[in-house]
């Protein structure tokens, strides 16, 4: 027992040092700034993004060297291929089915239950997230927006019907009972890769109620975030006094107009991520080294 313990610990270290780039440790200086930031702001809006659930062992797109577009030319299903073709349905439920068991028993890592502490203790007011891994909840978050929506329920795209994730991969498991498992590596929003034969023979999901097709309530590429929830985000940046963000490149523009808000609104924003983002140049403080390796210890000092 203790042996296939030992052995499941020692495959989760190994993705997770997989998944996290290359990154400088942080200095006392690094700490010291961003103590100061935390201790002179009371209503902080944290943006998080892939980067912070690398350390669970989830990759995120962008990384040098461990990002998927580093290490695979899969490029993720855009919104309106899954909306018009069948087979990309098909390809997508068949690949999320598979990695469903392992992307949906990840745990949350020191950096969400730093958020979650620093949320306890009334520094954060909210947390915008652009992950779809309900991390932030599986830490005990409360305030939570999903910018890009969760891969934990999904809609019908002609009805009302809607069904938890957990459920529907019961009424996947009937229907396709001769699928196998994979190992491959686990993608971003939760799918692995699959031969063309697995595929095809995949009995993609239908809505019980019009028989329509099943989308994950996500926001995939090239579609918009819902306008009730991008007002949401632009009241709560404007209730704050500060932004944070921790682990996103904010390359895609649903979270770099959140920067752009708050500079606007002459907000403090403060950048903790490995690499460098699109907000480098126009931000207050950009501190460059994992989340992990830091916010633990600050959480800690700010709030005793």
């Amino acid at each position: 027992m203790y042996r296939r313990i030992l052995q499941k610990k020692n495959i989760f270290m190994s993705r997770q040092i997989v998944c996290v780039p290359k990154h400088r440790p942080p200095v006392l200086k690094d700490f010291e700034i961003l103590k100061d930031f935390l201790l002179k702001h009371e209503r902080i809006l944290v943006l998080t993004g892939a980067g912070i659930s690398t350390e669970s062992g989830i990759p995120d797109y962008r990384s040098e060297e461990v990002g998927l577009y580093a290490r695979s030319n899969h490029k993720p299903i855009q919104y309106q291929e899954f909306i018009k073709y069948p087979k990309v349905r098909q390809r997508y439920w068949a690949r999320n089915f598979i990695g469903w068991p392992r992307f949906s028993s990840v745990h949350p890592n020191s950096t969400h239950q730093s958020i979650r502490k620093l949320e306890k203790a009334g520094k954060v007011i909210v947390i915008v997230t652009q992950n779809v891994d309900h991390l932030h909840h599986k830490a005990g978050s409360e305030n939570i927006i999903e910018l890009h929506g969760t891969g934990y329920i999904v809609k019908c795209l002609k009805c009302p019907y809607e069904i938890g994730r957990h459920e529907l991969q019961v009424e996947l498991m009937k229907n396709n009972p001769d699928m196998e498992s994979s190992f491959g590596m686990i993608r971003p929003d939760g799918d692995v890769d699959l031969s063309r034969e697995q595929v095809d023979r995949f009995k993609a999901p239908l809505c019980p109620k019009c028989e329509g097709p099943l989308m994950p309530d996500i926001v995939f590429f090239g579609d918009n975030v819902p306008k009730d929830r991008v007002e949401l985000v632009k009241n709560n940046v404007t209730k704050s006094d500060a932004i944070f963000v921790l682990g996103s490149s904010l390359t895609v523009y649903s979270s770099y107009r959140i920067i752009l808000q708050a500079k606007e609104e002459n907000k403090k924003i403060a950048i903790l991520n490995i690499g460098p983002t699109r907000a480098d140049d126009i931000v207050d403080i950009k501190i460059s080294t994992k989340c992990g390796d830091i916010l633990p210890e600050l959480c800690n000092s700010v709030i005793n």
